[in-house]
């Protein structure tokens, strides 16, 4: 996997408008899934620190995926985790919550930081330390309103959603002003996975993708 400056893992980020959010509980499955993803047109993805284990995938996974393809660790809630999928190959390191530490860790080995935030306060802090990207999580009962209301004051901020995100309404946060957002199960339908159907996989990306294709064009 070719390394990248942050700057640009960000812009491929803000390219790319789709962060695959992967929490299966079949390991085995993963590459399945991350070229079903690829062939959907998703060319970003997160492999939490939940999926068992998750470093040593990234480690494997990471010199395999093409030109292009973005792979990052999510979950990661403390500096060691950083320093190790770092070290495993992740690009852009995601967490559920702001700790300043992992965020100095991303910077100091030139890996995008994507902390998550809920308050407005939170986000300007998180921005403030260093973050490349704000995760606004858990967004399911915000709304792209939300994005809207927050980037009026804070215009500065790269702010992504994740939880609530629909193959349907994706489009609606990233016209809110969101630079992308995270999809999890709406994308990767658990059952499909479990079933060997990686078809419904790539057609859940084409929806996704198209969504926001079709935002980033209005």
């Amino acid at each position: 996997m070719t390394t990248l400056t942050r700057e640009s893992i960000v812009a491929a980020i803000e390219r790319a408008r789709v962060v695959a959010v992967i929490r299966i509980k079949d390991p085995a499955r993963l590459e399945s899934v991350a070229m079903a993803l690829i062939e959907g047109g998703v060319t970003a993805m997160e492999i939490t620190m939940t999926v068992p284990g998750a470093v040593d995938l990234i480690r494997g996974l990471a010199p395999r995926m093409p030109a292009g393809f973005l792979l990052g660790a999510g979950t990661v809630v403390d500096a060691d985790t950083a320093s190790k999928v770092i070290d495993a190959g992740a690009q852009f390191i995601v967490s559920p919550v702001f700790r300043p530490d992992v965020v100095a860790r991303c910077r100091q080995h030139n890996v995008a930081a994507l902390p998550g935030c809920f308050s407005p306060t939170e986000i300007l802090a998180a921005w403030d330390a260093g973050a490349d990207i704000v995760k606004v999580f858990p967004a399911t009962a915000l709304g792209p309103q939300y994005i809207k209301d927050v980037l009026a004051p804070l215009p500065q901020v790269k702010l992504m959603p994740t939880g609530g995100i629909t193959l349907e309404n994706a489009g609606n946060w990233i016209r809110a002003g969101a630079v992308a957002v995270g999809a999890g199960s709406s994308l990767l339908d658990a059952q499909a996975i479990a079933d060997g159907r990686f078809d419904i996989i790539t057609n859940n990306a084409r929806r996704i993708v198209s969504s926001v294709t079709g935002a980033r064009a209005s």
